[in-house]
């Protein structure tokens, strides 16, 4: 088994577990424990996050046929988000599943009611012959979220280098906006290293201003991407007091809006940050609170629906995330997808 450490900073990275039988269980349950350990969870801490994992582990290799976990660092590095996918025959009784004490595996934690006791954060989505995904969230003791007050979106983030490279040429990043937060996605030329630099010159240009509009942050890497092989890249800033998303998007990433009255796209202009791109165009659409908005790079096929999904838009983001990722992926390329949607109160949220 091997564990894939891709993205690039100052965004969190999503590290890859496959766990295709029962012997690379304990491999996974031992490196998300570490990775637990690094972002300082204490010894008993640690021993709930290495239960969780070794149930969602479990389940993906006796029940999911094989699948992988989805990890990544969260809430200023004070959480651990896992994201267990599989193309499995799904779930008939999700609630009966979820149930603690519940398993049909005959593991120690009993289950995913053992996974949605000891997180702190749970959503399942599952359909029969199609497979699931299941998040749990682990956080740190007394550990706040820095980022929820201020950004106000729910936000899935998959983010992974392609195939036999070290650095992920993709990168993504939430900063402020002008009239809302704003997410932004660069996906360098190619994929490696030189790649992977273009992508960190376009994230550090929307770290230096981070209150301004889509096109002038697109416009801001142009400029910062010169001494690079370029970039495609494209900035959605939600306007939640506006209901509507703002969008403006240079080369091949893509970008939609599903709501209740169904899915939109927005569109990326032609050309190629840092060489060559005409006047940035901005484009605004209207969403409904439940809307959600999906945003990914060329590593994710394009001809997913998320209507196609019966429930997943209600679901947490990551999860959707997951299984766009899952479903779509194109295996050749480094690939990125961020899912987000207006934060719902804590108190019907999943996380």
């Amino acid at each position: 088994m091997s564990l894939q450490f891709a993205g690039a900073e100052p965004q969190y990275q999503t590290r890859v577990v496959t766990v295709a039988d029962q012997s690379q269980v304990g491999e996974a349950r031992r490196a998300v424990s570490r990775l637990s350990t690094e972002l300082g969870f204490d010894d008993h801490e640690t021993g709930r996050v290495a239960i969780v994992v070794t149930e969602l582990a479990t389940n993906v290799a006796r029940h999911g046929r094989g699948g992988q976990l989805l990890v990544r660092r969260v809430d200023g590095d004070t959480g651990l988000e896992i994201v267990a996918v599989d193309k499995g025959p799904g779930i008939a009784d999700v609630e009966r599943a979820v149930r603690d004490g519940y398993s049909t595996a005959g593991t120690p934690g009993k289950g995913l009611g053992a996974v949605r006791r000891m997180s702190d954060g749970f959503d399942i989505y599952s359909q029969p012959g199609k497979g699931t995904a299941v998040l749990a969230l682990m956080r740190r003791p007394r550990a706040s979220n820095p980022a929820a007050a201020t950004l106000a979106l729910e936000l899935g983030v998959i983010c992974v280098a392609a195939p036999g490279e070290r650095v992920c040429g993709d990168a993504w990043i939430i900063v402020a906006g002008l009239t809302g937060p704003s997410i932004a996605i660069v996906d360098g030329l190619g994929h490696g290293e030189p790649a992977h630099e273009a992508a960190v010159a376009g994230i550090e240009a929307c770290q230096r201003l981070p209150s301004a509009s889509p096109s002038d942050l697109i416009s801001r890497m142009h400029q910062a991407l010169r001494s690079t092989r370029g970039a495609a890249a494209a900035v959605a800033e939600w306007d939640a007091r506006a209901g509507a998303v703002r969008f403006a998007g240079v080369g091949n990433i893509s970008c939609g809006i599903t709501g209740a009255d169904g899915s939109r796209s927005l569109a990326s202009m032609n050309g190629t940050v840092g060489f060559e791109m005409r006047r940035v165009q901005e484009f605004s659409q209207s969403v409904d609170p439940g809307a959600v908005l999906v945003m990914h790079s060329d590593g994710i096929n394009t001809r997913w629906r998320l209507d196609q999904y019966p429930g997943l838009r209600q679901r947490h983001p990551a999860l959707a995330a997951a299984v766009l990722y899952r479903d779509f992926l194109r295996g050749r390329d480094d690939a990125t997808v961020v899912v987000a949607r207006k934060a719902v109160p804590s108190e019907s949220s999943p996380t």
